[in-house]
């Protein structure tokens, strides 16, 4: 039987993720409020940093659709605050290191294969959070070209 993971309409289940100061970030933090979660694979990687510059340059338009923005890996906190000094990122980051976090919650923390090698790594997924609390919309696998700009839309939608 294959596991169920939360979809459009679930409540995300309760997480709290670690900020690049190394406190803890829970997300009822952003109860009542839209929010954009979007996770990648891995700081300071071309795909990752394009993603992570989109959402920045788009940050202050999502504040205007009362849409909160966090950026989510497994990378620790301490490279997290050089990818953020490294590229002037905007966008919030957070760090999903704990084993059954938020992300294996999600299912996209998965098995991936690469030139014959099985490894553990995260499928690049968008969630769009409505202030009522529930999935409004998921992009999962995401293709980063002009994906920030489709989220800004869904969220304004909102």
């Amino acid at each position: 039987m294959m596991a169920q993971f939360p979809g459009v309409g679930d409540t995300l289940p309760p997480a709290t993720l670690t900020a690049p100061d190394g406190s803890p970030l829970d997300l009822s933090h952003y109860a009542g409020r839209k929010l954009v979660l979007f996770f990648y694979p891995k700081d300071d990687t071309p795909g990752c940093t394009t993603e992570n510059i989109d959402f920045s340059a788009l940050a202050d338009d999502f504040a205007q659709a009362s849409t909160a923005l966090l950026g989510i890996s497994k990378d620790p906190p301490a490279k997290h605050l050089k990818f953020i000094a490294k590229h002037g990122l905007t966008a919030p980051l957070a760090s999903d290191a704990a084993s059954a976090g938020l992300s294996d919650a999600l299912g996209i923390w998965t098995e991936k294969s690469m030139y014959g090698r099985s490894y553990m790594g995260m499928v690049r997924s968008t969630y769009l959070i409505g202030a009522d609390g529930r999935i409004a919309r998921v992009w999962s696998p995401v293709k980063v070209k002009g994906h920030a700009a489709e989220v800004l839309t869904a969220a304004q939608a909102l």
